[in-house]
């Protein structure tokens, strides 16, 4: 599966944004799909992923309750809204597919998050 990851931008403190993640293939409802960011100087961090089939979801403590993933299977995609945003929440965004629960071997670009105080 081939990924593409839009929807970053520049946002103030408080907004909101909605990223995307459009897949390629027909196999993309068996991909358990997750989303990862990575600030300046810093290391790639997990942020949220939701399986397959059943669509649990789980996320990092830093974004609980604010941010939340799904997923459309019907258009291959899977979304992560993000709102009351913070400044430490700028990074850059990738969405990462997995045939197995955390073994994510496709990655999308990344879509850069800005977020000015």
């Amino acid at each position: 599966v081939q990924l593409q990851a839009s929807g970053g931008g520049l946002v103030q403190a408080g907004g909101s944004l909605r990223l995307s993640c459009a897949a390629s293939g027909r196999t993309f409802s068996s991909y358990h799909m997750g989303w990862f960011r990575q600030a300046p100087g810093k290391e790639r961090e997990f942020v949220a992923r939701i399986t397959a089939s059943v669509g649990s979801t789980y996320y990092a403590d830093s974004v609980k309750g604010r941010f939340t993933i799904s997923r459309d299977n019907a258009k291959n995609t899977v979304y992560l809204q993000m709102n009351k945003l913070k400044p430490e929440d700028t990074a850059v965004y990738y969405c990462a597919a997995s045939r197995l629960p955390g073994k994510y071997d496709q990655w999308g670009q990344g879509t850069l998050v800005t977020v000015s105080s």
